[in-house]
């Protein structure tokens, strides 16, 4: 399974753009801005003291790339302040999710990544309370139409989305880490069980292994790889730091079963190894092929997420990638609801006004 060559030399072997030529630089800047990947690009150069061995002019765009992803991360770091001030009263365990969690952990994966909502995890228990706080502290209800807040609170694995009057910025607030009526259900008690408190904070991230299979879900079981590589990256990233660590790969794999999260789990295994030549033992790998779906089905997700992940190009290959996004949204749906809730969900929202229409994915 192979990237675009000029993608993959930037991700896996940065050193080897000091050689490229100006064609190859104007093909890699379109594609990683494309991708979401400029900013990224940019910090692994930084990384390994490449920066200096740039022409001028991509390194003009990649600046302006780490210029954007700065603000992005200054707005998220601000705005978790203000959630923690909302929610400080309240004396209730919350867990910064995804690209707020890398972002005040300080992991590797935050540089050059840019988030623009923030989610959070609570006890479904503290659901009422966490909400009226964040209302009384600005947030409001972007879905208002009566059929949204059903979704949402009855079948979905978070609140309607809050964002604030002023700001605009968005807030999710989970409950759990996938769809109530999906064909995964992690313990969410489990998750917070396990968590890991911040430094001088009452606020928390997930631990190392939850961490990655929160992401591993997020790309493979409630998403159609939406991003496309930037998800394999988070993932590949993720991976490196905590798999310094021997005993970090056991636990994995003894939390994927765990959390009922294997499927997902041995598809970030396999693609981020495959694609990103990530370092995973291959003890691990043999470990995870228990997991692993019928080999007709392995063999055509294999070909989707390969099109999909990739930049899109002109011709056949162009009419593959949009082929293989769309296989994959109808997967995310078909994980996501059992076949008589899922009609019952697509008939309404194409019956439903043209104007509150809305993607509930």
């Amino acid at each position: 399974m192979k990237l675009e060559p000029i993608i993959e030399c930037a991700l896996t072997q940065p050193q080897t753009l000091a050689q490229i030529s100006a064609s190859q630089w104007d093909r890699l800047l379109q594609s990683a801005r494309r991708l979401g990947l400029l900013a990224r690009i940019q910090a692994l150069l930084a990384e390994h003291d490449l920066l200096d061995a740039v022409p001028d002019q991509p390194r003009m765009h990649l600046e302006s790339a780490r210029i954007v992803a700065d603000n992005e991360q200054r707005i998220m770091r601000w705005e978790v302040s203000r959630i923690q001030r909302a929610l400080r009263g309240l004396a209730k365990p919350v867990i910064f999710l995804k690209g707020a969690a890398y972002l005040i952990s300080g992991l590797s994966v935050a540089k050059g990544r840019i988030s623009t909502d923030i989610d959070i995890l609570v006890d479904k228990a503290d659901l009422d309370s966490v909400e009226a706080a964040l209302l009384k502290h600005g947030w409001e209800h972007t879905k208002v139409d009566e059929y949204d807040q059903f979704y949402y609170r009855i079948w979905s694995h978070e609140l309607p989305p809050l964002r604030h009057r002023e700001r605009r910025t968005i807030i999710d607030v989970h409950h759990t880490i996938l769809p109530l009526t999906g064909r995964c259900h992690p313990d969410p008690k489990k998750l917070l069980a396990e968590a890991i408190t911040l430094d001088g904070s009452q606020f928390k991230i997930l631990a190392p292994a939850d961490m990655v299979l929160h992401s591993a879900a997020h790309a493979f079981q409630d998403g159609d790889l939406v991003r496309g590589l930037r998800d394999l990256v988070d993932l590949d990233d993720l991976l490196r730091h905590f798999g310094a660590e021997a005993s970090f790969w056991d636990r994995l794999l003894e939390r994927g079963q765990d959390l009922d999260l294997t499927r997902p789990l041995y598809y970030a295994l396999r693609y981020t190894s495959l694609i990103l030549h990530t370092p995973v033992p291959m003890a691990v790998l043999e470990q995870a092929k228990k997991f692993a779906p019928a080999r007709l089905a392995g063999l055509m997700m294999d070909r989707l997420v390969i099109h999909a992940v990739n930049d899109r190009l002109s011709g056949w290959r162009r009419s593959l990638q949009a082929f293989s996004s769309w296989a994959l949204y109808i997967r995310q749906h078909w994980l996501r609801m059992p076949p008589f809730l899922l009609a019952r969900h697509l008939m309404h929202q194409m019956w439903r006004p043209q104007k509150l229409r809305t993607d509930l994915g």
